[in-house]
């Protein structure tokens, strides 16, 4: 896994039209990530293979900050200039998210339109309301606070944010999509707040 990110990363970094990712990529890689820090917990903290493993995690990191930046500003581009994505190259993520961000885009492009022209069309006003609505819904991540039973590495919660790393006994809030897959796996339990 760590050379088809070296070679994602490469590709997104060196060249100005959007790589393919398969569709999979940011699953295998968290999946990646996730046994890389499982294997590190060694309790020789001063061997060598925890010393490498230390580096690999570091670089996969990088390299995967990288490589999404590198691709959220050409996605942006893409769609602030009204092109066509193609959705071969995307991820299922990042397909979701532009889907929403492309019609927005789309729209505001209308209302500024007939705003330039002396009008606002009902269709460019309503079109645009319904997709802030519609983006407003899919940005707005529920949001559920656990307590962790269980030590686990940094994860990548459905809001493309970074979460953690979580000790026994953290408390913290992530997106519900994560929190159920988390309390699933025994990972940790949900907090009432009141």
């Amino acid at each position: 896994m760590y050379n088809e990110l070296y070679m994602a990363w490469l590709r997104e970094v060196d060249e100005d039209s959007l790589g393919g990712l398969p569709r999979d990529f940011y699953v295998k890689i968290a999946d990646y990530l996730k046994r890389i820090r499982e294997e590190n917990r060694l309790p020789d903290k001063k061997s060598v293979k925890v010393s490498l493993l230390d580096h690999e995690a570091n670089n996969v990191a990088l390299m995967l900050e990288e490589l999404l930046w590198a691709r959220y500003k050409k996605l942006l581009k893409k769609i602030s200039q009204n092109q066509t994505l193609p959705s071969e190259l995307l991820t299922v993520e990042e397909a979701k998210m532009c889907e929403s961000f492309a019609a927005f885009a789309g729209a505001y492009q209308k209302f500024t339109k007939d705003l330039l022209q002396g009008q606002i069309s009902q269709s460019g006003s309503q079109a645009l309301r319904q997709t802030e609505t519609k983006a407003e819904v899919e940005v707005s991540h529920k949001r559920v606070t656990l307590r962790f039973i269980k030590n686990i590495p940094a994860i990548m919660g459905a809001d493309m944010k970074s979460y953690g790393p979580f000790l026994v006994e953290d408390v913290a809030s992530v997106p519900a999509e994560n929190a159920t897959i988390l309390v699933k796996q025994g990972l940790a339990v949900l907090v009432e707040v009141s």
